[in-house]
């Protein structure tokens, strides 16, 4: 398990999140509260699903340089061609973001044509300029044997996160995620979760307890918030308390 739950506290917890306000219906009102519930919480990220936004975000999150800006890219679908996917990302970097959440092309995966996921995976890699990169492969759409495979086309490129899903479509179930992290072990490849099904804070804190490094979601200050609740049920773990012999 590459996070120990028992070991932080509420602000340590919230850096495990990447805020996201995704509905193409948020107004730059729904924008801005977010930017303040993220430098509230200190969540890791804070996620929009384009680079629309993204140099109102900047300029708001300026002073806080641990929380990245964060742009989706070819956001839900994936189905673009690759140098339509690498302007996107160039454009959202010059604008300020500095994590990028890439859709991959599922179709062009299940029909086999690994080379041209593979370059599109380049692409990427080369357009985000050096900011945190991760791929999306929309799980529900995939078996298993292609889960396993996009993530070792993932780790071939040198992708920083295989993330499950977008969160617009049916999320991840825990098999499947368990599917991306056995494939992913040993290499420097992390685990990002989105879609995280309802009872949202009960199942994401136990990604994380199954080795997610990163979880996505427009419900984090309702996880966080939920922290000490889940830890009195035992559903969480806490720090255990020690005593010394005399």
């Amino acid at each position: 398990m590459s996070v120990d739950l028992s070991l932080m506290d509420k602000s340590q917890v919230a850096r495990l999140f990447d805020f996201s306000v995704l509905p193409k219906e948020s107004s730059e009102a729904e924008i801005r509260k977010g930017c303040a519930l993220t430098r509230q919480y200190g969540f890791g990220a804070y996620c929009l699903s384009s680079g629309y936004w993204v140099p109102l975000v900047a300029g708001e999150l300026s002073d806080c340089p641990d929380i990245k800006v964060g742009a989706a890219i070819s956001f839900p679908w994936g189905a673009v061609p690759a140098a339509v996917k690498a302007f996107e990302t160039e454009d959202a970097v010059r604008k300020g973001a500095t994590t990028l959440d890439m859709a991959m092309n599922v179709g062009a995966l299940k029909s086999g044509r690994y080379d041209d996921v593979l370059g599109e995976f380049r692409d990427f890699v080369a357009a985000s300029g050096g900011m945190e990169t991760k791929v999306i492969l929309e799980v529900c759409f995939l078996t298993d044997e292609e889960i396993a495979t996009a993530c070792k086309l993932i780790a071939e490129v040198g992708i920083q996160f295989a993330k499950t899903s977008s969160g617009q479509f049916e999320g991840p179930s825990l098999e499947q995620f368990l599917v991306m992290k056995g494939t992913l072990e040993g290499t420097l490849v992390k685990l990002k979760v989105a879609g995280v099904k309802f009872p949202r804070p009960q199942n994401a804190y136990a990604f994380i307890q199954a080795g997610a490094d990163r979880i996505g979601t427009r419900a984090a200050p309702e996880i966080v918030d939920a922290l000490d609740q889940l830890r009195d049920l035992g559903l969480v773990p806490r720090r255990a308390l020690t005593t010394m012999s005399t």
